[in-house]
């Protein structure tokens, strides 16, 4: 479409409410690609893309450089079939939110008395793992499945208990280095497997692979993770690739029943309201 073409179709616009329509969606569509990419290396790169091609367009446009034209014609068309190759880790996670919300009605729940007897005894374990300084990475899943990593690590199937949990990273045991997940209220595996986190900056320079772990899980679900610290102690926990840091073991208790056993609400009103904080 040339620059004569596109002024025409602005000019039809008030003519034709099918047309208001369509630019009102072309421009959602944008504007729900820029909330997606905002705070990503993406971000970046489909700047670069948008300017040269708004410069290259411009220029062909404006000199009626037919040649031109028709390499960059040509180039735009490769280009469709390399942005999935050079985006496939954004893609998967993209593609993975917008999977959180479908179908819209939100999975069933535990009971609140079950799921606070198990928040207690991941907190009076974390609590002695931090006194000890034994590192943990504790992962409850939530909606999104971590089967795949479930089947990386040792499978147990056992309930969840404050004895189970720090003796599970215990140092030197068989199944202390790597994350615990936790299914359904029961303790589904040990020494899993986490994606480390691409992330060039932490919060704290003291941050090392435990952190990166539930970080780089934290991207790619919503998944709730617990994490203490090897060399400080400190309690930490990661949602949605955001850090809480340097709480204590009350408040990872409120936090944790925030975060699970909080009343759920349909994933379209969730995801509406993400929306309009990244908007915010």
């Amino acid at each position: 479409m040339g620059l004569q073409e596109i002024l025409w179709t602005l000019e039809s616009l008030p003519g034709s409410w099918q047309n208001v329509l369509d630019i009102l969606l072309v421009a959602s569509v944008f504007f729900l690609i820029l909330l997606l990419v905002r705070g990503t290396r993406a971000a970046t790169l489909l700047r670069g893309i948008a300017i040269v091609i708004v410069l290259v367009w411009g220029l062909s446009a404006l000199l009626n450089l037919q040649a031109f034209s028709w390499l960059l014609s040509r180039t735009l068309t490769a280009l469709v079939v390399a942005v999935p190759v050079i985006f496939q880790d954004e893609l998967r996670r993209w593609l993975d939110r917008v999977g959180r919300f479908m179908p819209l009605v939100a999975a069933g729940t535990l009971p609140q008395d079950v799921t606070d007897e198990m928040i207690a005894e991941i907190v009076d374990a974390v609590r002695l793992l931090a006194r000890r300084r034994h590192g943990a990475l504790i992962v409850l899943e939530r909606d999104t499945g971590l089967s795949d990593y479930v089947e990386s690590g040792v499978k147990l199937n056992a309930e969840v208990t404050s004895a189970l949990l720090q003796t599970t990273f215990f140092p030197n045991t068989a199944l202390h280095d790597g994350a615990v997940i936790i299914r359904g209220g029961r303790l589904a595996a040990a020494a899993c497997t986490m994606p480390i986190s691409a992330a060039r900056r932490l919060p704290d320079r003291q941050m090392g692979l435990r952190h990166r772990a539930a970080l780089g899980i934290s991207e790619v679900s919503d998944s709730v993770a617990v994490i203490v610290s090897e060399e400080t102690g400190r309690i930490s926990i990661v949602v949605s690739g955001r850090f809480i840091r340097g709480i204590d073991a009350d408040r990872l208790a409120i936090i944790l029943g925030e975060y699970i056993h909080a009343r759920r609400i349909s994933r379209l009103e969730n995801w509406l309201r993400q929306l309009r904080k990244k908007a915010a």
